[in-house]
Protein backbone atom coordinates (compact mmCIF):
# COMPACT_ATOMS: atom_id res chain seq x y z
CA UNK A 1 0.00 0.00 0.00
CA UNK A 2 1.84 3.57 -1.00
CA UNK A 3 1.70 6.02 1.67
CA UNK A 4 -0.90 8.45 0.30
CA UNK A 5 -3.16 4.68 0.82
CA UNK A 6 -1.93 4.89 4.23
CA UNK A 7 -3.11 7.91 5.57
CA UNK A 8 -6.58 7.84 3.57
CA UNK A 9 -7.23 4.62 5.45
CA UNK A 10 -7.00 6.56 8.51
CA UNK A 11 -8.99 8.93 7.90
CA UNK A 12 -11.52 6.45 6.81
CA UNK A 13 -11.71 4.63 10.01
CA UNK A 14 -12.47 8.20 11.83
CA UNK A 15 -15.89 8.19 9.22
CA UNK A 16 -19.23 7.89 10.99
CA UNK A 17 -20.23 4.45 10.41
CA UNK A 18 -23.65 4.92 10.19
CA UNK A 19 -23.96 6.78 7.15
CA UNK A 20 -26.87 7.06 6.16
CA UNK A 21 -28.30 6.07 2.47
CA UNK A 22 -31.64 6.21 0.66
CA UNK A 23 -34.60 6.00 3.12
CA UNK A 24 -36.95 4.78 -0.31
CA UNK A 25 -35.96 0.93 -0.61
CA UNK A 26 -36.39 0.31 -4.64
CA UNK A 27 -38.71 -2.26 -5.88
CA UNK A 28 -36.36 -5.05 -7.00
CA UNK A 29 -35.63 -4.65 -10.76
CA UNK A 30 -36.55 -8.01 -13.18
CA UNK A 31 -33.57 -10.34 -13.01
CA UNK A 32 -33.84 -12.40 -16.38
CA UNK A 33 -36.05 -15.26 -14.71
CA UNK A 34 -37.82 -16.31 -11.40
CA UNK A 35 -36.15 -19.66 -11.83
CA UNK A 36 -32.85 -19.67 -13.07
CA UNK A 37 -32.59 -22.72 -15.83
CA UNK A 38 -30.05 -25.54 -14.80
CA UNK A 39 -28.57 -26.93 -17.70
CA UNK A 40 -26.24 -30.45 -17.38
CA UNK A 41 -23.00 -30.67 -18.47
CA UNK A 42 -21.81 -27.08 -18.55
CA UNK A 43 -18.06 -26.71 -18.60
CA UNK A 44 -17.69 -24.82 -15.85
CA UNK A 45 -19.39 -27.17 -13.35
CA UNK A 46 -18.99 -30.20 -11.28
CA UNK A 47 -20.36 -32.49 -9.56
CA UNK A 48 -19.42 -33.12 -5.58
CA UNK A 49 -20.61 -36.49 -5.59
CA UNK A 50 -23.67 -35.90 -3.80
CA UNK A 51 -26.08 -34.65 -5.90
CA UNK A 52 -24.65 -31.08 -5.43
CA UNK A 53 -23.86 -29.09 -8.41
CA UNK A 54 -20.71 -26.63 -7.91
CA UNK A 55 -18.04 -24.46 -9.78
CA UNK A 56 -15.84 -25.79 -10.95
CA UNK A 57 -13.08 -23.11 -10.05
CA UNK A 58 -9.77 -25.03 -11.84
CA UNK A 59 -11.63 -25.25 -14.75
CA UNK A 60 -12.48 -21.32 -14.68
CA UNK A 61 -8.84 -20.37 -13.86
CA UNK A 62 -7.62 -22.78 -16.64
CA UNK A 63 -9.24 -21.30 -19.18
CA UNK A 64 -7.69 -19.88 -22.69
CA UNK A 65 -9.47 -17.05 -23.73
CA UNK A 66 -8.09 -17.70 -26.95
CA UNK A 67 -9.62 -20.71 -27.58
CA UNK A 68 -13.29 -20.68 -26.11
CA UNK A 69 -16.00 -22.62 -25.95
CA UNK A 70 -19.23 -21.68 -27.85
CA UNK A 71 -20.21 -18.60 -26.24
CA UNK A 72 -23.21 -18.94 -23.37
CA UNK A 73 -26.41 -17.25 -24.57
CA UNK A 74 -29.14 -17.96 -21.44
CA UNK A 75 -29.89 -15.04 -19.15
CA UNK A 76 -26.94 -13.45 -17.77
CA UNK A 77 -26.30 -14.04 -14.02
CA UNK A 78 -25.11 -10.23 -13.24
CA UNK A 79 -22.77 -9.00 -10.24
CA UNK A 80 -22.54 -5.52 -8.71
CA UNK A 81 -19.72 -4.10 -7.52
CA UNK A 82 -20.16 -0.70 -5.63
CA UNK A 83 -16.58 0.17 -4.76
CA UNK A 84 -14.25 2.94 -3.12
CA UNK A 85 -11.83 4.14 -5.05
CA UNK A 86 -10.85 6.70 -2.60
CA UNK A 87 -7.15 6.73 -1.15
CA UNK A 88 -9.27 4.61 1.44
CA UNK A 89 -9.87 1.55 -0.22
CA UNK A 90 -8.69 2.07 -3.52
CA UNK A 91 -5.49 -0.31 -2.82
CA UNK A 92 -7.94 -3.04 -3.14
CA UNK A 93 -10.85 -2.04 -4.28
CA UNK A 94 -9.55 -0.84 -7.69
CA UNK A 95 -7.48 -3.98 -8.76
CA UNK A 96 -10.19 -6.05 -7.01
CA UNK A 97 -12.59 -4.30 -9.86
CA UNK A 98 -10.12 -5.50 -12.41
CA UNK A 99 -9.77 -8.85 -11.34
CA UNK A 100 -13.32 -9.77 -11.00
CA UNK A 101 -14.50 -8.72 -14.72
CA UNK A 102 -11.96 -11.04 -16.18
CA UNK A 103 -12.86 -13.89 -14.10
CA UNK A 104 -16.24 -13.36 -15.50
CA UNK A 105 -14.37 -13.77 -19.10
CA UNK A 106 -13.12 -16.59 -18.31
CA UNK A 107 -16.14 -18.58 -16.80
CA UNK A 108 -17.66 -16.64 -20.17
CA UNK A 109 -15.19 -18.23 -22.40
CA UNK A 110 -16.04 -22.00 -20.68
CA UNK A 111 -19.07 -21.79 -21.57
CA UNK A 112 -20.92 -19.72 -19.00
CA UNK A 113 -23.09 -21.15 -15.95
CA UNK A 114 -25.27 -23.85 -16.96
CA UNK A 115 -25.24 -21.54 -20.02
CA UNK A 116 -25.90 -18.42 -18.37
CA UNK A 117 -23.19 -15.91 -19.08
CA UNK A 118 -22.02 -14.23 -16.19
CA UNK A 119 -21.83 -10.30 -16.44
CA UNK A 120 -20.09 -7.91 -14.21
CA UNK A 121 -20.99 -3.85 -13.64
CA UNK A 122 -19.20 -1.61 -11.32
CA UNK A 123 -19.78 1.33 -10.07
CA UNK A 124 -17.90 3.69 -7.77
CA UNK A 125 -19.40 4.41 -4.41
CA UNK A 126 -18.09 8.10 -4.53
CA UNK A 127 -19.80 10.13 -1.98
CA UNK A 128 -22.96 8.14 -2.59
CA UNK A 129 -22.74 4.66 -2.42
CA UNK A 130 -26.42 4.47 -2.47
CA UNK A 131 -26.78 5.85 -5.53
CA UNK A 132 -24.71 3.60 -6.83
CA UNK A 133 -26.22 0.39 -5.28
CA UNK A 134 -29.50 2.11 -6.81
CA UNK A 135 -28.60 2.07 -10.38
CA UNK A 136 -27.09 -1.50 -9.94
CA UNK A 137 -30.38 -2.89 -9.10
CA UNK A 138 -31.99 -1.11 -11.48
CA UNK A 139 -29.31 -2.69 -13.57
CA UNK A 140 -30.51 -6.04 -12.47
CA UNK A 141 -28.11 -6.75 -9.98
CA UNK A 142 -28.17 -10.28 -8.34
CA UNK A 143 -25.83 -9.88 -5.55
CA UNK A 144 -23.17 -7.57 -4.79
CA UNK A 145 -19.03 -7.25 -3.76
CA UNK A 146 -18.55 -4.06 -1.91
CA UNK A 147 -16.22 -1.96 -0.05
CA UNK A 148 -14.24 -2.49 3.15
CA UNK A 149 -16.14 -0.20 5.31
CA UNK A 150 -19.53 0.31 6.79
CA UNK A 151 -19.74 3.69 5.79
CA UNK A 152 -20.40 2.62 2.04
CA UNK A 153 -21.75 -1.00 3.28
CA UNK A 154 -25.06 0.08 5.41
CA UNK A 155 -26.25 2.50 2.58
CA UNK A 156 -25.76 -0.63 0.51
CA UNK A 157 -27.80 -2.70 2.94
CA UNK A 158 -30.52 0.14 3.32
CA UNK A 159 -30.86 0.82 -0.71
CA UNK A 160 -31.29 -2.73 -1.03
CA UNK A 161 -33.66 -2.96 1.82
CA UNK A 162 -31.44 -5.72 3.03
CA UNK A 163 -32.17 -8.27 0.91
CA UNK A 164 -29.26 -8.43 -1.32
CA UNK A 165 -26.43 -10.87 -0.88
CA UNK A 166 -23.71 -8.02 -0.03
CA UNK A 167 -19.84 -9.29 0.41
CA UNK A 168 -17.16 -6.68 1.82
CA UNK A 169 -14.57 -8.92 0.08
CA UNK A 170 -11.52 -7.17 1.45
CA UNK A 171 -13.04 -6.60 5.26
CA UNK A 172 -11.95 -7.72 8.38
CA UNK A 173 -13.72 -5.91 10.85
CA UNK A 174 -16.25 -8.13 12.09
CA UNK A 175 -18.56 -5.68 13.34
CA UNK A 176 -19.62 -4.81 9.47
CA UNK A 177 -20.99 -8.60 8.78
CA UNK A 178 -24.39 -9.18 9.50
CA UNK A 179 -26.21 -12.25 7.96
CA UNK A 180 -29.77 -10.57 8.78
CA UNK A 181 -29.09 -7.79 6.74
CA UNK A 182 -26.88 -10.62 4.32
CA UNK A 183 -23.70 -9.20 4.30
CA UNK A 184 -20.75 -10.84 4.46
CA UNK A 185 -17.32 -11.58 5.26
CA UNK A 186 -15.26 -13.34 2.66
CA UNK A 187 -12.01 -13.99 4.99
CA UNK A 188 -11.44 -14.32 8.59
CA UNK A 189 -11.79 -11.23 11.07
CA UNK A 190 -9.91 -9.10 13.34
CA UNK A 191 -10.74 -11.73 16.41
CA UNK A 192 -9.58 -14.64 14.35
CA UNK A 193 -6.36 -13.53 12.72
CA UNK A 194 -4.96 -11.74 16.06
CA UNK A 195 -6.15 -15.09 18.13
CA UNK A 196 -4.16 -17.49 15.79
CA UNK A 197 -1.39 -15.52 16.61
CA UNK A 198 -1.39 -15.68 19.93
CA UNK A 199 -2.13 -19.29 19.98
CA UNK A 200 1.09 -19.57 17.87
CA UNK A 201 3.06 -17.29 19.63
CA UNK A 202 2.55 -19.58 22.71
CA UNK A 203 3.36 -22.61 20.99
CA UNK A 204 6.64 -21.57 20.19
CA UNK A 205 7.24 -20.44 23.95
CA UNK A 206 6.91 -16.52 23.67
CA UNK A 207 4.93 -15.92 26.86
CA UNK A 208 6.00 -12.37 27.19
CA UNK A 209 4.40 -9.80 24.83
CA UNK A 210 4.59 -6.25 24.19
CA UNK A 211 1.48 -5.14 22.58
CA UNK A 212 0.94 -1.31 20.48
CA UNK A 213 -2.17 -0.25 20.63
CA UNK A 214 -4.32 2.96 19.10
CA UNK A 215 -6.67 2.47 22.12
CA UNK A 216 -9.36 -0.39 23.43
CA UNK A 217 -12.25 -1.36 21.07
CA UNK A 218 -10.81 0.92 18.16
CA UNK A 219 -11.48 -0.52 14.81
CA UNK A 220 -8.98 -2.52 13.18
CA UNK A 221 -5.87 -1.05 15.07
CA UNK A 222 -7.37 -1.57 18.70
CA UNK A 223 -9.74 -4.74 17.96
CA UNK A 224 -6.72 -6.81 16.98
CA UNK A 225 -4.46 -6.11 19.86
CA UNK A 226 -7.08 -6.69 21.90
CA UNK A 227 -8.00 -9.71 20.32
CA UNK A 228 -4.05 -11.02 20.76
CA UNK A 229 -3.92 -9.80 24.49
CA UNK A 230 -7.23 -11.52 25.38
CA UNK A 231 -6.05 -14.99 23.75
CA UNK A 232 -2.55 -14.43 24.98
CA UNK A 233 -3.51 -14.12 28.58
CA UNK A 234 -6.13 -16.21 28.51
CA UNK A 235 -3.23 -19.23 27.82
CA UNK A 236 -1.28 -18.09 30.31
CA UNK A 237 0.82 -15.43 28.78
CA UNK A 238 1.86 -11.82 30.53
CA UNK A 239 1.64 -8.88 28.99
CA UNK A 240 4.58 -7.08 29.85
CA UNK A 241 4.49 -3.28 28.19
CA UNK A 242 1.72 -1.64 26.75
CA UNK A 243 2.14 1.24 24.42
CA UNK A 244 -0.45 3.54 22.50
CA UNK A 245 0.63 5.45 19.31
CA UNK A 246 -0.79 6.76 16.47
CA UNK A 247 -1.80 4.66 13.56
CA UNK A 248 -0.08 5.13 10.24
CA UNK A 249 1.10 7.86 11.46
CA UNK A 250 4.06 7.66 13.88
CA UNK A 251 7.45 6.45 12.84
CA UNK A 252 9.45 7.92 15.95
CA UNK A 253 8.61 5.57 19.00
CA UNK A 254 11.35 7.08 21.18
CA UNK A 255 9.46 7.64 24.51
CA UNK A 256 7.29 3.90 24.05
CA UNK A 257 10.54 2.29 23.70
CA UNK A 258 11.92 3.71 26.56
CA UNK A 259 9.23 2.42 28.42
CA UNK A 260 9.82 -1.08 26.81
CA UNK A 261 13.51 -1.24 27.13
CA UNK A 262 12.95 -0.66 31.12
CA UNK A 263 10.99 -3.75 31.49
CA UNK A 264 11.58 -6.16 28.49
CA UNK A 265 14.37 -8.74 28.59
CA UNK A 266 14.51 -9.56 25.03
CA UNK A 267 12.48 -12.61 25.50
CA UNK A 268 9.08 -10.95 24.29
CA UNK A 269 6.80 -11.04 21.26
CA UNK A 270 6.01 -8.37 19.99
CA UNK A 271 2.19 -7.58 18.90
CA UNK A 272 0.53 -4.98 16.85
CA UNK A 273 -2.09 -4.04 13.90
CA UNK A 274 0.65 -1.37 12.77
CA UNK A 275 1.65 -0.79 9.02
CA UNK A 276 4.99 -2.40 8.16
CA UNK A 277 6.88 0.90 7.44
CA UNK A 278 5.99 1.89 11.46
CA UNK A 279 7.00 -1.67 12.93
CA UNK A 280 10.43 -1.97 10.77
CA UNK A 281 11.27 1.90 12.12
CA UNK A 282 10.09 0.79 15.91
CA UNK A 283 12.29 -2.24 15.51
CA UNK A 284 15.37 -0.21 14.59
CA UNK A 285 14.72 1.54 17.29
CA UNK A 286 14.34 -1.32 19.90
CA UNK A 287 17.50 -2.48 18.79
CA UNK A 288 19.07 0.23 19.27
CA UNK A 289 18.03 -0.12 22.91
CA UNK A 290 20.29 -3.63 22.70
CA UNK A 291 16.73 -5.54 22.11
CA UNK A 292 17.93 -7.64 19.43
CA UNK A 293 15.88 -10.57 19.77
CA UNK A 294 12.58 -9.43 20.30
CA UNK A 295 10.23 -11.83 17.64
CA UNK A 296 7.71 -9.59 15.75
CA UNK A 297 4.25 -10.20 15.05
CA UNK A 298 1.74 -8.49 13.20
CA UNK A 299 -1.76 -8.42 11.14
CA UNK A 300 -2.81 -8.00 7.32
CA UNK A 301 -1.59 -5.06 7.81
CA UNK A 302 1.53 -6.48 7.03
CA UNK A 303 0.85 -7.49 3.81
CA UNK A 304 -1.31 -4.67 2.38
CA UNK A 305 1.95 -2.59 3.08
CA UNK A 306 4.41 -4.69 1.28
CA UNK A 307 6.26 -6.16 3.56
CA UNK A 308 8.19 -8.56 1.98
CA UNK A 309 9.64 -5.49 -0.23
CA UNK A 310 11.36 -3.66 3.16
CA UNK A 311 14.14 -5.31 4.12
CA UNK A 312 13.53 -3.79 7.24
CA UNK A 313 10.41 -6.54 7.65
CA UNK A 314 13.14 -9.42 7.45
CA UNK A 315 11.81 -11.94 9.78
CA UNK A 316 8.68 -10.54 10.91
CA UNK A 317 5.25 -12.81 11.16
CA UNK A 318 2.00 -12.27 10.08
CA UNK A 319 -1.13 -13.22 8.62
CA UNK A 320 -1.79 -12.77 4.85
CA UNK A 321 -5.05 -13.78 3.44
CA UNK A 322 -3.79 -15.91 0.44
CA UNK A 323 -0.25 -17.37 -0.21
CA UNK A 324 0.26 -17.47 -4.59
CA UNK A 325 1.41 -20.35 -5.38
CA UNK A 326 4.00 -19.44 -7.87
CA UNK A 327 2.97 -20.39 -11.22
CA UNK A 328 -0.31 -21.90 -10.50
CA UNK A 329 -3.30 -20.92 -12.76
CA UNK A 330 -4.58 -18.47 -10.04
CA UNK A 331 -1.38 -16.54 -10.33
CA UNK A 332 -1.33 -16.63 -13.80
CA UNK A 333 -5.18 -15.09 -13.60
CA UNK A 334 -3.60 -12.47 -11.53
CA UNK A 335 -1.50 -11.87 -14.03
CA UNK A 336 -3.10 -11.48 -17.19
CA UNK A 337 -5.44 -9.44 -15.30
CA UNK A 338 -3.16 -6.89 -14.46
CA UNK A 339 -3.81 -7.34 -10.63
CA UNK A 340 -0.78 -9.01 -9.65
CA UNK A 341 1.51 -6.16 -9.66
CA UNK A 342 -1.10 -4.23 -7.50
CA UNK A 343 -0.31 -2.98 -3.75
CA UNK A 344 -2.43 -5.93 -2.15
CA UNK A 345 -2.25 -9.44 -4.46
CA UNK A 346 -2.99 -11.50 -1.84
CA UNK A 347 -6.23 -9.76 -1.68
CA UNK A 348 -7.29 -10.58 -4.84
CA UNK A 349 -8.26 -14.16 -4.06
CA UNK A 350 -10.99 -12.82 -1.71
CA UNK A 351 -12.86 -10.75 -4.87
CA UNK A 352 -12.96 -13.56 -6.52
CA UNK A 353 -14.51 -15.81 -4.10
CA UNK A 354 -17.36 -12.88 -3.62
CA UNK A 355 -18.04 -13.62 -6.89
CA UNK A 356 -17.90 -17.43 -6.96
CA UNK A 357 -20.13 -17.30 -3.82
CA UNK A 358 -22.79 -15.26 -5.06
CA UNK A 359 -22.82 -17.58 -8.24
CA UNK A 360 -22.88 -20.93 -5.73
CA UNK A 361 -26.13 -19.66 -4.05
CA UNK A 362 -27.63 -19.33 -7.55
CA UNK A 363 -26.86 -22.47 -8.08
CA UNK A 364 -27.99 -23.38 -5.08
CA UNK A 365 -31.69 -21.75 -4.43
CA UNK A 366 -32.32 -22.38 -8.58
CA UNK A 367 -33.15 -19.11 -8.34
CA UNK A 368 -32.93 -15.48 -9.97
CA UNK A 369 -34.23 -13.55 -6.94
CA UNK A 370 -32.35 -11.74 -5.19
CA UNK A 371 -33.77 -12.42 -1.60
CA UNK A 372 -33.56 -15.98 -1.99
CA UNK A 373 -30.32 -16.32 -3.47
CA UNK A 374 -28.97 -14.43 0.14
CA UNK A 375 -31.09 -16.96 1.94
CA UNK A 376 -28.84 -19.81 0.01
CA UNK A 377 -25.37 -17.62 0.57
CA UNK A 378 -26.51 -18.02 4.06
CA UNK A 379 -26.56 -21.76 4.22
CA UNK A 380 -22.93 -22.52 2.20
CA UNK A 381 -20.80 -24.62 3.85
CA UNK A 382 -17.29 -25.95 2.85
CA UNK A 383 -17.19 -23.84 0.01
CA UNK A 384 -13.81 -24.45 -1.66
CA UNK A 385 -12.62 -21.27 -3.06
CA UNK A 386 -9.51 -19.26 -4.44
CA UNK A 387 -8.83 -18.37 -0.83
CA UNK A 388 -9.48 -21.65 0.97
CA UNK A 389 -12.69 -22.83 2.28
CA UNK A 390 -15.61 -20.64 3.84
CA UNK A 391 -18.58 -21.85 5.27
CA UNK A 392 -21.80 -19.34 6.10
CA UNK A 393 -23.84 -21.76 7.59
CA UNK A 394 -24.53 -21.06 11.37
CA UNK A 395 -22.59 -17.48 11.38
CA UNK A 396 -23.20 -14.23 11.49
CA UNK A 397 -21.89 -13.60 8.27
CA UNK A 398 -18.18 -14.34 9.34
CA UNK A 399 -16.58 -17.25 7.62
CA UNK A 400 -14.66 -19.74 10.25
CA UNK A 401 -11.43 -19.92 8.28
CA UNK A 402 -8.10 -20.91 8.66
CA UNK A 403 -5.35 -18.18 9.41
CA UNK A 404 -1.92 -18.91 7.74
CA UNK A 405 0.98 -18.02 10.09
CA UNK A 406 3.79 -16.85 7.91
CA UNK A 407 7.02 -15.55 8.35
CA UNK A 408 9.55 -13.11 5.99
CA UNK A 409 12.02 -15.30 5.16
CA UNK A 410 14.84 -13.80 1.98
CA UNK A 411 11.73 -10.93 0.80
CA UNK A 412 9.54 -14.14 0.89
CA UNK A 413 6.30 -15.18 2.71
CA UNK A 414 7.11 -18.64 4.28
CA UNK A 415 4.45 -20.30 5.95
CA UNK A 416 4.83 -21.70 9.58
CA UNK A 417 1.70 -22.82 10.13
CA UNK A 418 -2.32 -22.92 10.04
CA UNK A 419 -4.95 -22.73 12.28
CA UNK A 420 -8.01 -22.80 12.34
Amino acid sequence: MKFRHLLGLLLAFAMIAAACGSSDTADTADTATDDAAMLDGDDAMEDDGAGHSGLDIDAILAADLSNCADAPSGDPIKVGMVMDFSEAAGFVDVPGSEVVPYVASLVNCNGGINGQPVEVEVRESGTDPALATQELIDWGAHFFIGPPFADATLPMQQTGGGEYAIFAAASTEPTLADAANNTFLVTFDDNGQSTASAEFALAQGLTRAIIFTEGEGVPYSGVNPDAFKAAFTAGGGEIVSEQTYAWFVDTDFSSQVNEVASVADGSEVFFSAGAGFQITALRAQMEGQGLNDITYMGTDAFDATGITADPGGEGFIHTPHTLLEAGSDLEKVLEASGTLASDAPAFMPLYIDSMFLGIQGILDCGCADPAGIAEAVKNISGFEGTSGSITYAGTNGIPPKAVPIVQVTDGANVLLDTIG
